[in-house]
């Protein structure tokens, strides 16, 4: 048997590394098109963010650690990095709704509720400030924004993830 062949990922992590590397691709995209596309996130997007922040970290440890974890520490971890991107769905599909007028969007960024009466010191120096409405498209192709791409992009994920789960039960 061969080094390589030792070292080898099984299928059931390739599939975790694949859900890795797109969920990394899709966060550094968002990054990029705030960062150097000049695409200001709003509140929504934002907050699309944190199964991230959150699940990609736990997804690395899981991945690098894969043969040495005890296997029930190993489908914990993928069950609840797979749950955090089902979250990362519904928040895409949330924010993709309320720029389609499906959903009422949260009133900070949405432009709904009852007007706060302004203050001059509530104005300050606001010339900086970059306000998106959560309901505004900013971009999209072939008629989806980045909410749906995002939403797509999770449900992906937790479709690798899951594929993961099913092989890992299956041994």
């Amino acid at each position: 048997m061969s080094l390589f062949h030792t070292v080898a990922p099984s299928g059931d992590r390739v599939l975790a590394i694949g859900g890795f590397v797109l969920g990394l691709a899709t966060i550094l995209g968002a990054l990029g098109s705030q960062y150097i596309g000049g695409l200001y996130p709003c509140e929504l997007c934002l907050t699309q963010r944190l199964p991230y922040y959150i699940g990609l970290p736990a997804l690395a440890v899981l991945i690098v650690f894969w043969s040495v974890l005890p296997r029930p520490v190993r489908l914990a971890l993928t069950v609840g990095v797979g749950a955090i991107f089902v979250w990362g769905t519904g928040l895409g599909v949330y924010h993709a709704g309320v720029e389609w007028g499906v959903f009422q969007g949260p009133t900070s960024c949405s432009g709904t509720g009852d007007a706060a009466p302004l203050s001059l010191d509530m104005l300050g120096d606001l010339s900086g400030a970059q306000v998106v409405a959560c309901n505004a498209v900013q971009w999209e192709l072939f008629g989806i924004s980045l909410a749906g791409y995002n939403a797509l992009i999770s449900a992906a994920i937790v479709a690798l993830l899951g594929l993961s789960l099913k092989r890992q039960l299956a041994r």
